[in-house]
């Protein structure tokens, strides 16, 4: 056994190494590390064009040459991890050229004949506001590529005119060997009136200055900090979520405090009480209420995937908090994420195989089959039809064969192996489970209950609650995700999941206490149930989310609400065995008490 145990170690060591090589493909030109980009002068430094995309849709992103801009012979395209090619983008080589602190003035990029077709797509991308993402240095940055003006002034009784902009700026600060800053702009004054369907000839030119600034290196990353999230609005937010914490958590305390008072006069009524009067409420289903409940295998298989993902989550976190993972990493967030996904399946066998081998006993097998599936395969039919959407589009969003065999690779080679031996060691090392009495050969039967002691309108309080606890928090992760603001006080968002998962804990205890108090012992189910709808209401503050943005088309619409079901769905795992585990705890603890009394 031990050999084996061995065995399966080295196994997982080789191919973590192998995948996380595959993952990463660093390419020596671009890598981002603080002892490199120095530069002496006139050396070449590394450009590279990615996407182009309206500026309220960013899950549709366009390959810069699918525009009729100049382009170079050939076009080489960058090589790029997988969580750059799951992100979008598409790096390409180009015309232009840049060299350390020297300056260019009207360099000329090309000369083009633009036919009616191009300047068709060139208008239409104008009325859309297009804007191109470039990057210098491995330092991202942004420009529109014209203008709308409404010509009411004209004889004619004006119109829509279009401006193209054929003239590029770009202002580069440095400090020493290093490159601090790129901005980018299209010159107003030196842009082409496209607005008739004619054939058009433009030159496109280019200028690049170069100023001294004294900004460190290892702080050149800030401004994108900066542009995010202001420090005055900083401290505002500190203020909100602070305020909104104690309120709720003092809410919540108080229900503690009631209901433990309530749980203890409960206890100390049974103890004093004859033999019939002991027999009522939540003490006379002590028969029933650790009974191991209907469809045992699909809701382990959902403990399971949910205590896997939590880990996750936390771990994604912690790499955050100390800065080796940050948001404006190409892909680094994806690279990790896969990784870390396919590793953590073992908890996710653990957990499953455990709990089944405690309350059921032999058939872990299918509970395990189970896991491999309820949250791998709605996000891969998902993905697979928003592969198929942006594909007919000719999005970047859309990922090429090589990508998509690459992640079944890992899924088929690391994740289900890690589940199954997760669960073969979850069930071999299970504790066994002692009730405090014996279970009845037939369950009680549960009186007919009043509407809000239902599973719909606990489900309504379960998940209100702490939903109203990160609301705040949920508004800026959408807007990073789902907008041009990047996310950078991780500390908050780790103190906001804590709070979620105190609140979550608290509010359901006290609805499995309200529940076994009359007499209804299916509380297995509503405990996952009620713990998961605050996902629900996640779902439902991201269609509010969508209406008031200026997002728009069908494209747009799928990404949006496909992806965001996917992410409310793991949250829903995630929030549901939380309540399931605390719930299992408290009900373990009152029946053990009893048995004690």
């Amino acid at each position: 056994m031990e050999k084996k145990m061995a065995g399966f170690c080295i196994y997982f060591l080789i191919l973590f190494l192998l995948l996380f090589r595959i993952l990463q493909s660093p390419s020596p030109s671009v890598a981002a590390s603080p002892s490199d980009h120095r530069y002496h002068i006139r050396d070449h430094l590394p450009f590279f064009v990615n996407t182009v995309g309206p500026f309220n849709n960013p899950s549709e992103t366009y390959e810069y040459y699918d525009l009729p801009f100049c382009q170079p012979e050939p076009i080489v395209r960058k090589k790029e991890s997988l969580g750059e090619v799951l992100k979008g983008d598409r790096l390409c080589n180009a015309l232009f050229e840049f060299k350390f602190r020297e300056n260019k003035i009207d360099e000329t990029l090309c000369q083009k004949w633009i036919n009616v077709d191009e300047v068709a797509s060139f208008k239409e991308a104008i009325n859309r506001d297009y804007y191109f993402q470039f990057y210098l240095d491995d330092l991202p940055f942004w420009g529109f590529i014209g203008k709308l003006e409404e010509d009411s002034w004209s004889p004619a009784g004006g119109g829509t005119k279009y401006y193209l902009f054929t003239h590029v700026q770009f202002d580069v600060l440095f400090n020493g060997d290093q490159v601090i800053e790129v901005n980018a702009f299209g010159d107003p004054n030196r842009a082409i009136d496209i607005s008739n369907d004619v054939d058009v000839d433009v030159k496109f030119t280019y200028s690049v200055t170069w100023n001294a600034t004294a900004l460190h290196f290892e702080n050149r990353m800030d401004r994108y900090s900066r542009t995010s999230l202001l420090p005055v609005y900083s401290q505002v937010h500190w203020f909100s979520f602070i305020n909104s914490t104690i309120i709720i958590l003092l809410l919540v305390g108080l229900l503690a405090l009631l209901y433990t008072r309530q749980l203890k006069s409960d206890l100390k009524k049974f103890s004093n009480a004859n033999e019939e009067d002991k027999e009522v409420g939540w003490k006379s289903i002590h028969a029933d209420a650790l009974r191991h409940p209907p469809n045992s295998s699909l809701l382990f298989a959902l403990v399971g995937i949910g205590t896997q993902l939590l880990i996750l989550l936390f771990v994604l976190l912690f790499l955050a908090f100390i800065g080796t993972l940050y948001p404006y990493s190409r892909g680094g967030l994806l690279n990790y994420l896969v990784l870390l996904y396919a590793l953590s399946t073992v908890f996710a066998g653990y957990s499953s195989a455990s709990f089944y081998g405690q309350f059921v006993g032999n058939g872990w097998e299918r509970s395990i089959s189970l896991a491999a599936i309820l949250y791998t395969g709605p996000v891969f039919v998902v993905a697979s039809i928003l592969n198929i959407i942006a594909i007919s589009y000719g999005a970047t969003t859309a990922l090429p064969f090589s990508s998509i065999i690459v992640i079944l690779v890992i899924f088929i080679v690391l994740a289900i192996p890690l589940l199954v031996f997760g669960g073969v060691v979850g069930y071999r090392f299970r504790i066994e489970f002692q009730g405090p009495s014996s279970t009845k050969r037939y369950p009680r039967e549960i009186q007919q209950l009043a509407w809000y002691r239902r599973t719909p309108f606990q489900m309504f309080i379960g998940g209100l609650v702490p939903f109203s606890a990160i609301v705040l928090q949920l508004h800026q992760v959408y807007a990073s995700m789902w907008g041009y603001k990047i996310y950078t006080l991780s500390s908050i968002l780790f103190l906001t999941f804590i709070t979620a998962i105190v609140i979550i804990a608290f509010v359901n205890i006290g609805l499995t206490y309200i529940q076994l108090s009359v007499e209804d012992h299916e509380w297995w189910w509503r405990s996952v149930l009620c713990g998961g709808s605050t996902a629900i209401f996640m779902f439902g503050y991201c269609i509010y989310f969508y209406v008031r943005s200026n997002m728009s088309g069908f494209l747009q619409l799928s990404f949006f609400f496909g992806y965001n079901a996917c992410f409310c769905y793991a949250f829903f795992l995630i929030f549901a065995s939380i309540s399931f585990r605390v719930s299992l705890l408290f009900v373990r603890h009152i029946y053990h008490a009893v048995k004690r009394e």
